[in-house]
């Protein structure tokens, strides 16, 4: 076989071969885009390009995608000699190696030619591994069994040959197939070094969902003694992962509380205005003690309006049943939009009264009052939340 020109011209740009760049699994699933890193905007910046590179798998229609495995598989016309450390040998194309590969394609510029082969060397893993490697290049195929194998090997050639497609896949073999609390440790601190941000946060939300276990394997050990930066690094993010918690459980919480009020406030107008059970307007006819309510709060109102009627403590700072019974009738009557025609007790009273609160004092009502409107959620219940807010929306 004549040997090829040493120009680069000649080598990449006379080709016949059409070769597509596919940047997904075999034919089978399209990788979804790595979520964006903590306070980072990773996943805005790499989605378009990803999403791209996801779709272009489909355009390639499948007996392309045999004739290129066909190619790799029989080495017809091969042009390069790609060698391992085991000293086995890969026939390979340069047009292939060098179109899919900006670093192949400077080894090959400045590879010597041999017997009309360009010799190459693909070091520091198995030969098979290099073998998947090349084959993938070819027609972004492989064996499943293989990739589970060599998917550690696979990254890093991925990633020192600039082969993005393959990081990708490589992510995802590792992240479904391979993640396990006895090598987490060690896969994070090589997806850090093969610039693979989702296997990386992934890596990382396995140890902090279970750092109890993973801080005791011997991968943690040895990351201790060898790179303390990245065990402090994942210390603080594991004490801000725990304040996220803490501070998500504590709004949740008061939501809860919010929501208990707002229901507290539906139950005390159907009691007033349309009466339930063995309570209500003297007007109403009541239903009986075994009806069933369908306000939650219902019960709990009921028992608190009968204390409220009857209670004959008089001491300065009252009942505290009975305070509490003050507080809800105020709040409903800063929640009602009706008050010329609600039938709650003191709901007028209240509103006059309203005009005599300092502003700081009533500041803290409004917001209360927002907030629970806000608990339900409902359209409407925001919009009024919204209405009665003392924050001035943006432009007004």
């Amino acid at each position: 076989m004549a040997p090829l020109e040493s120009s680069s011209s000649q080598l990449f740009s006379d080709s016949t071969f059409d070769v597509y760049d596919c940047g997904t699994l075999a034919g089978t699933r399209v990788v979804p885009d790595p979520p964006p890193l903590p306070g980072t905007s990773y996943g805005k910046q790499r989605s378009s390009r990803n999403a791209k590179e996801a779709r272009c798998v489909h355009d390639v229609p499948e007996e392309v995608r045999d004739c290129w495995n066909r190619l790799f598989l029989e080495g017809y016309q091969a042009d390069v000699r790609v060698s391992t450390d085991d000293g086995s040998e890969i026939l390979s194309h340069s047009c292939i190696l060098g179109i899919r590969s900006p670093v192949l394609r400077s080894m090959l510029e400045e590879a010597r030619v041999e017997d009309g082969f360009r010799n190459i060397l693909i070091s520091g893993v198995p030969s098979e591994a290099a073998r998947v490697f090349i084959r993938f290049l070819y027609s972004s195929r492989f064996e499943q069994d293989e990739m589970k194998k060599y998917a550690l090997h696979l990254l890093v050639l991925s990633h020192v040959f600039s082969v993005p497609s393959l990081k990708i896949v490589c992510t995802d073999q590792l992240e479904r197939f391979s993640l396990a609390p006895d090598n987490v440790v060690d896969v994070l601190q090589l997806a850090r070094l093969c610039d693979a941000p989702r296997l990386s946060l992934m890596c990382t939300r396995m140890i902090t969902g279970d750092f109890k276990t993973i801080s005791l394997s011997e991968g943690w050990k040895v990351m201790r003694r060898a790179n303390p930066s990245l065990e402090q690094e994942l210390l603080e993010f594991l004490v801000e992962v725990d304040t996220r918690r803490q501070e998500r459980a504590k709004r949740m919480e008061e939501k809860k509380v919010y929501l208990q009020l707002y229901e507290a406030m539906e139950a005390l107008v159907h009691i007033c205005r349309d009466g339930c059970r063995t309570i209500g307007p003297w007007d109403q006819k009541l239903k009986g003690s075994q009806v069933v309510c369908k306000f939650p709060a219902c019960k709990g109102i009921e028992l608190l309006v009968r204390h409220f009627s009857a209670c004959k403590m008089r001491v300065p700072r009252g009942c505290s049943n009975c305070k509490r019974m003050w507080q809800l009738l105020e709040l409903h009557s800063r929640m009602c939009s009706t008050p010329g025609t609600c039938r709650v007790p003191l709901c007028r009273h209240f509103k006059d009264k309203m005009r005599h609160r300092s502003k700081k004092e009533e500041l803290k009502w409004v917001l209360l009052v927002c907030k629970v409107l806000g608990s339900k959620g409902t359209i409407d219940s925001v919009l009024k939340a919204r209405k009665i807010s003392p924050l001035k929306p943006i432009g007004a």
